[in-house]
């Protein structure tokens, strides 16, 4: 029996089930009746066609080749004879300024209104604020956002962003990236929040309200849809590389990879998008008890979920689990696919609609997925202002007060991890030689996702912005710094080809003997997906020659990171008194980085990834007590730790912090309790900071080899000289819980572990509880 048949057996088998929990999204009675009001008005085409997603490219006028047109011949195609309901992308792969866009989604829209009398839904990718609005503001990417630990910043980045996403007439954004970047290899480590699952929830929730306010039903002109993405394990492929296979356990999927998506769902997240891979052999596109029974049916949510780019078409040319194109679309509907990103050939339609005649996917299955297409339009207001919220003052689209907030966030998700005899701060004054192939480069500050898909224009479309040369030149006078290049990128060739000859080389040395402190900047160029793939881990040998030619010099190096993932340097490590990785932090990363080494902002983030010091040594922070790489010569040592270059959590500071008095209120706990977490932290050194309290917990024993410990908590305080803040937190004792070989829920009686900071304390459960509930 083929995965079609047997997905399509048990959508028929289970029928509509009575919600065992309330809704997701509390229902909105007005518009449940509109939403049954058009649907039931509608034919079986105008169903099919709301659930299908073209790209603008398919749109394209070619005969006019200075700027994008739409050919309205085929135009009126999609729409009178396909009746698509949804666009996406931005023309020529690059982004468009407000005038453009509002033209294009006016032509589409009106022509959507005349013929069908519903508006479009138009998505683009605005991954980390306005990646195709010119003009807009670009913040620091999801790894830096996850590495401030600052919920109000995330919050603030996501409304900024939908601000100025729907400026431009633009109502859903494929946006927040919720994978765990657990694999450093991975090519989209960059674009969430970091390895740990709480820390992408927690951050998730915060980017959620702020894309489309407090409000899911009734999302405003200032506010857009988000799109939860990718749905779910995305990122542990085995291979490393994009879009490959991953082998997750189920209980593994369910505590760890489902657990964003859980606590976004519930916080009213309004649509998802699949994750493009498959997990032990199964096409997350296929999988009927991950798409309906986890999301649609266990949380009572109404929302939509679309494809990833083409992966309808994957399951059948790519997976090889469907034998056509017509069987792809059947499984993927019926395991609970919504609406299909095609994105170039309409005849998905066709397809679907002979489907539905052929009885191979039920009317039911019709009626659901164009019900909630339509409630998401409607939930937008689009059916009453299709195109731009007339009522809207846009008038701060990229204004000086978010460009400070992206400055800010810049600041606060670069990360000091080493400042060997407090060589940083830098005095006004110091001759620095900038020197690296990042060193003058915007667009490897801002990564992929990035004016283009590939981000390869961003440092002609954002020239305005200073690179890290620049930003330095400004903080310490263009007559102390100076820059030679040493290894340069190929800018036409692949993202990681790079040049360096020996010219090159000691021209560079040169300048470093000439300089009291060198700041490197190494790293990658920018990259995206799938064309991010690499095979080798460690910095490329041209950077790391570079590095050592230069620390033969003597001169003190300040090792600057740029990159999106983390690049393997333990040889060059210890020629460097100082190492910053700055991770991607967009185009007011340069201006932070000088801000943070002449000492007028303080470093606080702290690492929201493992750094791998061996690539064969790749791990998380909550390893199983038996993984280790460190081992005592000619014995095992099954009290080693793993060996990284630098943890999770870590991170320095131009002062010092000190934890006192950790305590909880409740010892002894049972299932149902709710504990107070306090601690307090003190700044213990002569200037001001902001400090990310981590609170972490240990099972010591467990029926299933419990994590070596999980974040629970944290917050971020900022102190004064010398003061003292007492943090609280509220710990449910259901969060100490973990899913058993059984898939299910248990709070296990025994003894667990928290730490904050150096301070440890011991708590005993004392009953043992199971969740019958798939969720607590």
């Amino acid at each position: 029996m083929s995965i079609a048949l047997s997905g399509m057996m048990l959508f028929a088998g289970c029928g509509k089930q009575t919600p065992k929990v309330a809704p997701a999204i509390p229902s909105d009675p007005q518009i449940e009746a509109q939403v049954k009001k058009i649907v039931s008005g509608m034919t079986l085409e105008e169903k099919i066609g709301q659930m299908c997603q073209i790209t603008i490219g398919a749109l394209e006028d070619y005969k006019v080749r200075a700027e994008y047109k739409i050919n309205k011949e085929t135009l009126d195609k999609m729409i009178k004879e396909y009746k698509v309901g949804s666009f996406l992308n931005t023309p020529r792969d690059v982004g468009q300024d407000i005038s453009k866009w509002h033209e294009i989604i006016d032509q589409i829209t009106t022509a959507s209104m005349s013929e069908l009398h519903v508006p479009t839904l138009y998505g683009v990718d605005q991954i980390h604020g306005g990646t195709y609005t010119l003009g807009a503001t670009l913040f620091p990417q999801g790894i830096n956002m996850g590495a401030s630990f600052n919920r109000t910043l995330v919050r603030e980045e996501a409304e900024i962003s939908a601000y100025e996403t729907r400026a431009a007439a633009i109502p859903w954004t494929f946006a927040p990236v919720l994978d765990l970047g657990r694999d450093p290899r991975w090519s989209r480590q960059w674009e969430n929040f970091g390895e740990d699952p709480y820390i992408n929830a927690q951050m998730g929730i915060e980017a959620i309200r702020g894309f489309q306010g407090d409000d899911p039903n009734h999302v405003d002109g200032r506010h857009v849809a988000a799109c939860l993405k990718h749905y779910m394990g995305y990122g542990v492929p085995t291979s490393g590389k994009d879009r490959t296979p991953s082998h997750i356990t189920p209980s593994e999927m369910r505590e760890k990879y489902f657990a964003p998506y859980l606590a976004t769902i519930r916080a009213g997240a309004l649509s998802v998008m699949v994750n493009s891979a498959n997990n032990n052999g199964i096409p997350f596109h296929a999988n009927y008890e991950y798409l309906t029974q986890w999301l649609k049916e266990d949380l009572n949510w109404d929302g939509l979920i679309v494809t990833d780019w083409a992966d309808i078409q994957n399951l059948y040319t790519r997976d090889h689990v469907a034998a056509s194109r017509k069987e792809a679309i059947k499984m993927a509907i019926n395991a609970g696919i919504d609406m299909s990103m095609d994105p170039y050939n309409p005849d998905f339609c066709t397809l679907l609609k002979e489907l539905v005649d052929e009885g191979e996917v039920p009317m039911s299955r019709i009626d659901d997925a164009a019900s909630r297409c339509i409630r998401l339009k409607l939930r937008l207001g689009l059916f009453e202002k299709p195109i731009v919220d007339g009522d809207v003052d846009y008038s701060r689209y990229g204004c000086d007060e978010f460009a400070a907030k992206a400055l800010l966030a810049a600041e606060e998700g670069e990360v000091l991890l080493k400042n060997t005899g407090s060589l940083l701060p830098l005095a006004q004054g110091t001759k620095v030689l900038v020197c690296g192939p990042n060193a003058n480069s915007i667009r490897t500050l801002n990564g992929g996702w990035s004016y283009t898909w590939q981000g390869k224009r961003a440092d002609e479309l954002g020239a305005k912005y200073n690179t890290i040369l620049e930003a330095m030149q400004n903080e310490f006078g263009p007559s102390n710094v100076t820059f030679a290049q040493g290894v340069r990128y190929i800018e036409e060739g692949n993202w990681f080809d790079e040049y360096s000859d020996d010219k090159m080389l000691q021209e560079a040395v040169s300048a470093a003997r000439r300089a009291d402190v060198v700041m490197l900047c190494v790293g990658e160029n920018s990259y995206c997906e799938t064309p991010g793939n690499l095979n080798e881990l460690a910095l490329s040998a041209a950077q790391q020659a570079l590095v050592k030619a230069v620390a033969a010099t003597g001169k003190p190096i300040v090792l600057v990171l740029n990159e999106g993932r983390p690049r393997i340097i333990r040889e060059i490590e210890p020629l460097c008194q100082a190492v910053i990785d700055i991770f991607l932090p967009g185009n007011y990363g340069g201006d932070a980085l000088a801000r943070l080494v002449s000492g007028k902002a303080n470093f606080s983030a702290k690492m929201p990834i493992s750094y791998p010091r061996y690539e064969q040594s790749i791990t998380t922070y909550d390893y199983k007590p038996c993984e280790q790489t460190d081992v005592m010569e000619g014995a095992y040592n099954y009290e080693a730790v793993v060996s990284q270059q630098w943890a999770f959590g870590y991170g320095l500071s131009y002062t010092t912090f000190r934890y006192d008095k950790l305590t909880v209120d409740k010892p002894t706990f049972g299932a149902s309790d709710v504990l107070t977490v306090k601690v307090d932290v003190t700044n213990t050194g002569r200037v001001a900071g902001k400090e990310p309290v981590l609170l972490f917990a240990s099972d010591l024993v467990a029926t299933s080899t419990p994590d070596n410990r999980r974040l629970r908590a944290f917050d971020k305080v900022e102190l004064k000289p010398g003061e003292t803040k007492t943090v609280t937190f509220r710990l449910p004792a259901s969060d100490l819980a973990f899913v058993g070989a059984d898939g299910k829920w248990v709070l296990e009686a025994g003894e667990f572990r928290l730490q904050a900071g150096n301070q440890t304390l011991m708590l005993t459960c004392n009953e043992t509880h199971r969740w019958d509930t798939p969720n607590i």
